[in-house]
């Protein structure tokens, strides 16, 4: 088998390329061919100096996914290091693309490093819930320093290549990468320079105060709460700076490394890592079915959504027109987008150039008139079906042919929607989450006449536009608010029950939620939840238990922040939710009212009721078929309800947790409920737990 590591020869110096498309990851046959590779250079005495560099699009991007939570075959990344480390002729990596991981740490095994302008390189373990497991907790801070170390790799963010090079990462910038890599490794060979190794020195470990740890250590506690990664990271980093020798420090990374591999954490970030790949594959619509180009929007409404919406499009260059039904909110709307963009210019992160290009892209109207050139226009206003349909009346009738009709709608029947139109085959639900512009959920909705070509091109724009799109069938509240509904029906039948929402929160809170159902109810506004608990009374089943809870507290104008109370309290300009005496009134009252004999709730029923009437409801979903697989539910959650990462999703918690002890205390709250139909346990889980399987093993 040909090798995907090829020699070839520049003169004097000898230039390793790894070939292994589409971005050189770190395969077994691409560690074996770097050491033989190695080993080839070295004993051809015509090579003075020897370059390490990626083929195509890359250096290396990191190991091989396909490798992911299996033993590593010889060689490991650790001996071919420690064979680059060792070799008696200079080598420089090369770095263009991404050097991500394994390919850092492999690019610390040179001696030297090089890189073009506009290439990356960083350690993005953490994300996978790991640490850099080839030494890049050792040898990082040696380069670059203990603090510029411990930003990078708790964050797993990448660095481009000028602020590496100023880090002390790469030893040079290049403008074209094998002639200016060979240059360099020239010039080494001219003037017989030493071959620094970076585990041999403490570099710029002694820079550092201890201090710094316990820092790094606090800030993560509270910023990746319950996550054991970065702090794993952390005590990694400083073995590297405390060990008597590199060798004890790596030994170290190696124990903390193992920790992490049998963590169940590492197993719920690596599924949400495949389930973002995963949830692009689309049954039946495969690359023959050519989504239409995207080449200009229009989005109706500029409010909140609408304005984010619409920056969605202007970041990645597309025009839009943004059409209003007064001046006033026109010109609100567009201030606030510019707004926006001035405020991220203010933090550095774009320039004065870079927000007047995306502002010029964008067109404000009155007129439907205006807007019919666009390929796909995106409806963003009111919850409000009537409106809808009258909006979409008016789209059919000016948007050109073969135009994409979309609604932001977040529950209401996309065909209904469409039946307002003379081509349903062009009409589907494009769902953005709140805020538009920084959420990175789109949560698509096929209606029953959606045509494949439209699916195809709302999940190919939800690609380019920087969002994770998932396919959700046409039902009421679609996946995410379907199952948002059981969760939140939990939490309020809990505090009848006897909890505080306080209590609720709080459990919450330290299971991984970004917030409690409550708080979380306070910041998005409850009168939008109330408009359309109206709008569901209208046909609830008779004797079906409801909650009027959330209903009282609305009807004393208690929306939330914006009004100042809600479930909680808020002083004058803060966001500090403070327990109300107000509501433990209202909430004993409605008790009282209801025949409900307040009790004392467990931590653990809480949980239990409101995750597993998720994971009840989700599993219900995939029976109908409104979601895919249940990696849909689990990518829906975490990147649109802030569902905790390291727990992997609902439906993938279920798993961790044994479904059949799920599917236990559903039947335990069934009974509880009186036999409540909402507490039924879903026939799919049932099923799975018959046949000993979980929801990793269902296939649709």
């Amino acid at each position: 088998m040909t090798s995907p590591v090829v020699l070839e020869k520049h003169g004097e110096i000898g230039v390793i390329l790894v070939q292994n498309p589409p971005v050189n990851a770190l395969s077994q046959a691409v560690r074996q061919g770097l050491q033989d590779r190695l080993a080839e250079a070295n004993a051809d005495d015509s090579i003075k100096g020897i370059v390490l560099a990626g083929d195509g699009r890359t250096f290396i991007a990191g190991a091989d996914i396909k490798e992911f939570g299996k033993p590593m075959g010889a060689p490991d990344l650790n001996a071919v290091i420690k064979s680059y480390e060792e070799s008696p002729k200079p080598v420089v990596a090369a770095i263009h693309g991404t050097a991500l991981g394994g390919g850092l740490e492999t690019a610390f095994s040179a001696h030297y490093r090089v890189a073009v302008p506009k290439s990356f390189v960083g350690l993005p373990e953490v994300k996978l819930g790991l640490l850099p497991g080839a030494g890049g907790t050792q040898r990082l801070p040696r380069v670059a320093g203990v603090e510029s170390a411990l930003k990078m790799i708790t964050s797993g963010d990448m660095v481009p290549a000028p602020m590496a090079a100023k880090a002390g990462i790469v030893d040079e910038i290049v403008d074209e990468l094998i002639p200016g890599a060979v240059a360099f490794c020239q010039r080494l060979v001219d003037g017989n320079a030493p071959r620094p190794v970076i585990a041999e020195s403490r570099g710029k470990l002694d820079e550092a105060d201890p201090a710094i740890f316990d820092t790094f250590r606090d800030t993560m506690a509270k910023k990746a709460r319950g996550v054991l990664a970065p702090q794993n990271c952390i005590s990694a980093v400083e073995a590297a700076f405390k060990a008597s020798s590199f060798e004890e420090g790596l030994a170290e990374e190696r124990r903390l490394f193992g920790e992490l591999m049998e963590s169940p954490q590492r197993a719920a970030q690596i599924h949400i890592f495949f389930g973002e790949r995963e949830v692009a594959k689309i049954p039946g619509i495969g690359k023959d079915v050519a989504p239409k180009k995207i080449g200009k929007a229009a989005i109706i409404g500029c409010g909140t959504m609408g304005g984010g919406i619409a920056m969605n499009f202007l970041n990645v260059g597309i025009p839009v027109t943004v059409l209003e039904t007064t001046q006033d909110a026109l010109d609100r709307g567009v201030g606030v987008i510019r707004s926006n963009y001035e405020n991220t210019a203010k933090k550095g992160r774009m320039t004065a150039e870079q927000v007047e290009q995306r502002m010029g892209l964008l067109n404000p109207v009155l007129s439907y008139e205006e807007i019919g050139d666009a390929d796909i226009v995106i409806e963003a206003v009111f919850e409000d079906m009537a409106v809808k349909k009258e909006i979409f009346a008016k789209l059919d009738e000016v948007m050109k042919d073969g135009a994409v009709l979309a609604s932001n709608t977040s529950t209401l029947d996309i065909d209904e929607i469409a039946s307002a139109t003379k081509r349903p085959e062009d009409v589907v639900g494009t769902h953005f989450f709140s805020p538009a512009n920084v959420m990175r959920l789109l949560e698509n909705v096929r209606g029953e006449k959606t045509s494949k070509e439209t699916i195809a091109t709302v999940m190919d724009m939800g690609k380019r536009i920087g969002k994770i799109a998932v396919l959700a069938g046409n039902c009421d509240g679609f996946i995410g608010n379907r199952m948002l509904h059981p969760y939140g029906r939990e939490a309020s039948f809990l505090v009848e029950e006897g909890a505080q929402p306080e209590d609720v929160d709080r459990v919450m809170y330290d299971f991984g939620m970004a917030m409690g159902p409550f708080a979380m109810g306070d910041m998005a506004g409850l009168d939008v939840g109330w408009y359309v608990r109206k709008r569901q009374l209208e046909n609830w089943p008779q004797g079906k238990r409801y909650s009027a809870l959330a209903d009282r507290i609305c009807e004393l104008g208690r929306f939330g922040q914006k009004t100042g109370a809600g479930w909680y309290h808020y002083d004058e300009g803060s966001r500090v939710p403070k327990p109300d005496p107000v509501v433990k009134e209202i909430i004993e009252k409605n008790s009282a009212e209801a025949g409900i004999k307040r009790r004392e709730v467990s931590d653990q029923e809480i949980l239990e009721r409101c995750i597993y009437a998720l994971v009840n409801e989700g599993a219900k979903i995939l029976e109908e078929g409104i979601a895919l697989r249940p990696v849909d539910i689990d990518i829906t959650y975490v990147y649109g309800y802030a569902f905790p990462k390291h727990r992997g999703g609902p439906m993938h918690y279920a798993d961790e947790v044994g479904l059949d002890k799920v599917l236990e205390r559903i039947k335990a709250y069934h009974e509880q409920s009186g036999g409540d139909d909402s507490w039924k346990p879903a026939a799919l889980i049932e099923k799975l737990v018959a046949e000993g399987k979980g929801f990793r093993d269902y296939r649709g």
